[in-house]
């Protein structure tokens, strides 16, 4: 099955209490696609680059079988670059730098083989961008999920919710959920997202795991409690390219299907946050993810007798 992921690729600088990591790559497209790689084999991007984005780093993912046709570069032009500064508790941090650069004039034109996607993942982008996207779509998609964020709620709301209109799955943390419905109880919330398109949402709680909403159905997924976090950036792209790349894979569109997609996007997403940037997501062996799957289950497996 085919995987369309349309999102930034871009540069970062990291400060954390473990060190600092230098100019490396990031991207919203570039986690989410690496992580999906691991479980998806027909996967595109669409972002922009500038001149300056190393050519080796292109040739990295189309070794993972992503095709970059869709990556359009600006010849004389910078990539976006984020610098941030996480404090001690790694849950917080501190923005130091944005440059959007070539981002600020990104206007995508899909591939003819991206047009004909069968999956799609908007990633965190404006409102515009993302119905941009759906517009130059064949066909539906047989699932379209969508990130965004708080900034976007704050300034394009109306945008926002024309889109959340046309598409199957919002993916949002908790605060954004709150925000985003006015409910502060989550399933309240979730109830009055629904309202406005989507059939399922998942709420990404950082450190306390995952909730999936279907309807009345409820998923939970914990966090795997780890020795060390060593960057937490861009774990909840990686989360969702896992997420969606099991569903892909698996040509499943189900909750059935999306609870187990939770698991591969939280196993994924927990060896992202153990090195700088997408180091593990790039060399990952396939019986290591199986393992920490089956850490995942263990952590609410058991038995027990009822009185």
């Amino acid at each position: 099955m085919s995987l369309l992921i349309v999102g930034t690729v871009a540069f970062d600088e990291l400060i954390t209490p473990f060190g600092e990591s230098g100019r490396i790559i990031g991207g919203s497209a570039t986690y989410a696609s690496l992580s999906a790689s691991n479980l998806c084999k027909d996967i595109s991007i669409v972002s922009i680059i500038g001149e300056d984005f190393p050519e080796e780093k292109l040739a990295l993912m189309r070794s993972k079988g992503i095709d970059t046709e869709g990556i359009k570069r600006v010849e004389g032009g910078k990539t976006f670059f984020w610098k941030g500064k996480y404090h001690n508790d790694m849950n917080s941090r501190d923005s130091l730098a944005t440059e959007l650069n070539v981002l600020a004039d990104f206007d995508p034109i899909l591939p003819e083989k991206a047009r004909e996607a069968e999956y799609l993942m908007l990633g965190n982008l404006t409102p515009a961008i993302q119905m941009k996207v759906l517009k130059q779509m064949k066909q539906r998609p047989k699932l379209v999920v969508m990130d965004t964020m708080n900034f976007w709620m704050d300034i394009a709301m109306p945008e926002l919710k024309e889109v959340l209109k046309e598409v199957d799955l919002l993916t949002i943390n908790d605060e954004e959920a709150r925000q985003l419905s006015g409910e502060y109880s989550l399933v309240k919330a979730a109830a009055k997202i629904f309202e406005m398109g989507p059939k399922y949402l998942i709420i990404k709680k950082g450190e306390h795991g995952a909730l999936l909403f279907h309807g009345k159905e409820l998923f939970y997924a914990p966090a795997l409690p780890l020795e060390e976090v060593y960057d937490p950036t861009g774990a909840g792209d990686t989360f969702a390219g896992g997420f969606i790349g099991h569903v892909c894979d698996s040509d499943e569109v189900s909750f059935e299907s999306m609870k187990r997609g939770i698991i591969y996007g939280s196993a994924l997403a927990s060896f992202c946050v153990e090195e700088f940037g997408t180091h593990k997501l790039r060399d990952l062996d396939r019986g290591d993810l199986h393992d920490r799957v089956m850490r995942f289950i263990s952590l609410t497996d058991f038995d027990m007798k009822m009185s």
